[in-house]
């Protein structure tokens, strides 16, 4: 299975990195998974509705570059749906049973997704109702995928 994690913005620091790596290199003998980051816009913190609605435009063509018409694009959106690790095992083998070209994660910028994003999603996914820093939220997805996979194949995962 083909699978693109297609995220607004930079992970930074060196410990986010290495993370990624391990779930990258873990995923490896599961899926053919590429990570894409997309530059972010930086913004000031008081944003009037009109700036934060041109930094969404502006991040949403970016990402949508890297879309195609088969895609299952999966956004991963606060409200979306909350799901245990067994369910969310469940959801990625309905969606991987479903006959798309590649799944598409999408994790939005620090001021969210277009709307444009979200209605092209196939699922909205959300980790519940936390606010984590993007860079986590991005480790969080890749280790809920690794899960998810070992619990659908019946494979122990480590404590």
């Amino acid at each position: 299975m083909q699978v693109l994690v297609l995220a607004v913005g930079k992970l930074r620091e060196r410990f986010w990195r290495d993370a990624q790596q391990e779930y990258v290199k873990r995923l490896s003998g599961y899926l053919n998974l590429e990570v894409v980051e997309v530059a972010d816009n930086p913004a000031p913190e008081q944003l009037s509705p009109v700036q934060r609605g041109q930094i969404l435009v502006t991040e949403a063509e970016r990402v949508m570059r890297y879309l195609r018409d088969r895609d299952g694009v999966v956004v991963l959106d606060i409200q979306g749906h909350p799901l245990s690790s067994a369910d969310w095992s469940h959801q990625f083998d309905q969606l991987t049973a479903a006959g798309y070209g590649r799944l598409v994660f999408v994790l939005g910028g620090s001021n969210g997704l277009h709307p444009e994003l979200i209605r092209k999603a196939e699922f909205r996914w959300s980790f519940g109702p936390l606010t984590l820093p993007h860079q986590l939220a991005r480790i969080v997805l890749l280790e809920q995928l690794y899960r998810g996979i070992r619990i659908s194949r019946g494979e122990p995962y480590h404590k």
